[in-house]
């Protein structure tokens, strides 16, 4: 995990790196490339790298913008990917010979003079096809371009802009430009909500953790104790310790079954895919941590990775409330969540631009970005992140305490949207100094009367019935497991040693105080109960 978490603050290095005006200079070989930057970027996205040479360290590349070419360079040891656009260690890039992505056919869809017939939109050799069958996921024209322009500006049956006349609280919630408070209530009256979120499986490496921040004595404002969301993933968690969590009033959601280390498995994944990991995953928390209320509500994609409509339709039909994966890009004023009924409030950003274009009834609890820079007032251009742990240049627990208190001044000082904390507890592990200073950050922020730490259900809550700080004290939805006192409901779980035919030559153990399952609980075999291969 320790090498994961160092990877992703290398990669998230790609942009800091240095991207600088770039001012293409006359090279003898390709003659004078300042008369050609109009036809590099001729049809090219905005925010699509590209090499100008394969010679050289496979470490420069540029993009297109308004004034002209930007060049980045990967830090030394990593290359360019073409495919994956981003930095990545140089042993694992093959396409150091490769100057751009292979282009794909487009539809034509904005002509002066129709093309095709009404109901039709034109491929992109001329042939008509009815609307609806583009960006289906199944190729319809002859030249398969009919799904080559899918993402949220321009799938052509894409989900409309906000309309704040046809979408109202409690099922709808939207905005232009994603900053507008629920309620339209002033700022100085609504509470400042922060969530603490946890990715990856629940275990012995990490409880102590978790009983050392929520210990049951930090009380928020209304006298309910804080809470955070955990997003469990399947592989080594301990599922009476997760049972104990939601006992405690914390919120449980999934992160996967498998967390397949390959990340085209979760862009490009499909309804059966996103069904099997994260209602397969629902369904093993649910049985083995005994969780039987209904509560297990959201979604949060391996590696960010949104897997577009295809997951969101699977939600939609299997009952999830939220999807808490894409990311919003840092800016002056941080986002609240949003239901995807319209069109998301901001660009598609993050992990293979994969978001879903189509409307759909879940909310997505967005991630601001945070902002990293170690002094605020000094004005250097680093992009932001979205795990803590990917904020690379903090090193020490001071830089850290900077981090936390600037962010929220950011929220708090602007339309107090939910901060977001989102944490792999290895990372807040790796140094004593910084699980110390987030427990300091959490009693200082305590100490106001209008910041609250609490679950993403609970930032639903509060939207979908949005209540000024004076009348929080009495806010029924916060109430429920107000403060919870007693013992776990099993003091030795079972530790059943398992195996499974879907990981052949492993016998992994299952915490539980359920009854043992016949097989270690997988993707073809769910309750472990055994499956057929007929």
């Amino acid at each position: 995990m320790a090498s994961v978490i160092k990877l992703l603050g290398v990669l998230c290095l790609v942009v800091a790196i240095a991207e600088a005006d770039f001012r293409v200079k006359r090279q003898d070989e390709d003659g004078d490339l300042e008369d050609n930057i109009d036809d590099l970027c001729k049809d090219r996205p905005a925010d699509e790298y590209f090499r100008l040479s394969t010679d050289g360290d496979c470490r420069e590349v540029v993009r297109c913008t308004r004034s002209g070419l930007k060049q980045i360079t990967c830090p030394s040891g990593l290359a360019f990917d073409i495919e994956k656009q981003t930095c990545d260690w140089k042993a694992k890039v093959t396409t150091c010979d490769k100057k751009e992505k292979p282009r794909k056919v487009l539809p034509i869809l904005k002509t002066d003079e129709p093309i095709c017939p009404e109901g039709k939109l034109s491929c992109g050799n001329g042939e008509c096809v009815d609307k609806e069958l583009f960006c289906n996921g199944k190729p319809d024209c002859k030249d398969e371009s009919d799904e080559n322009a899918c993402t949220v500006d321009l799938d052509p049956n894409r989900a409309p802009d906000c309309d704040t006349t046809q979408c109202a609280l409690p099922d709808c919630f939207c905005s232009a430009d994603g900053t507008r408070i629920p309620g339209n209530i002033e700022p100085q009256q609504v509470p400042q909500m922060i969530t603490i979120t946890f990715n990856g499986a629940v275990n012995v490496d990490n409880i102590d953790l978790y009983e050392d921040i929520f210990n049951g004595q930090r009380q928020n404002p209304n006298g309910c104790q804080i809470r955070g969301t955990f997003f469990v993933s399947h592989k080594y968690t301990n599922y009476s310790a997760v049972q104990d969590l939601h006992r405690k009033g914390h919120e449980i959601s999934v992160f996967s079954l498998t967390h397949k280390d390959d990340p085209n498995y979760w862009t490009q994944g499909t309804y059966d895919d996103w069904l099997a990991e994260m209602a397969g995953a629902r369904l093993i928390i649910e049985r083995f941590a005994n969780i039987t209320d209904g509560s297990i509500i959201g979604v949060r994609a391996p590696y960010l990775r949104v897997g577009g409509n295809k997951q969101f339709e699977m939600m939609a039909d299997q009952f999830f409330v939220y999807d808490a994966s894409i990311t919003a890009s840092l800016g002056r004023v941080p986002i609240w969540p949003y239901t995807l009924y319209f069109r998301m409030p901001h660009k598609c950003n993050g992990n293979a631009h994969n978001c879903p274009s189509r409307s759909h009834p879940v909310w997505e609890m967005v991630m601001n970005e945070l902002d990293r820079r170690d002094d605020p007032t000094f004005d250097e251009s680093l992009p932001g992140c979205h795990m803590v742990d990917s904020c690379s240049n903090i090193q020490s627990g001071e830089q850290f305490g900077r981090l936390l208190r600037h962010n929220f001044n950011r929220h708090y000082n602007t339309n107090r949207a939910p901060l977001g904390l989102n944490f792999h507890a290895s990372w807040l592990k790796s140094k004593k100094e910084y699980r110390e200073e987030l427990i300091k950050f959490i009693e200082e922020m305590l100490v106001r009367n209008d910041v609250f730490f609490v679950t993403m259900l609970q930032v639903i809550q509060w939207m979908q019935n949005p209540t000024e700080l004076n009348a929080l004290r009495d806010f029924q939805e916060w109430k429920e497991k107000c403060d919870v006192k007693g013992q776990p409901y099993c003091s030795l779980p079972n530790a059943c040693p398992l195996t499974t035919r879907e990981l052949p030559g492993e016998t992994l153990r299952l915490f539980t105080c359920m009854e043992c399952p016949n097989n270690y609980p997988w993707i073809l075999d769910p309750t472990g109960d055994g499956f057929s291969t007929k």
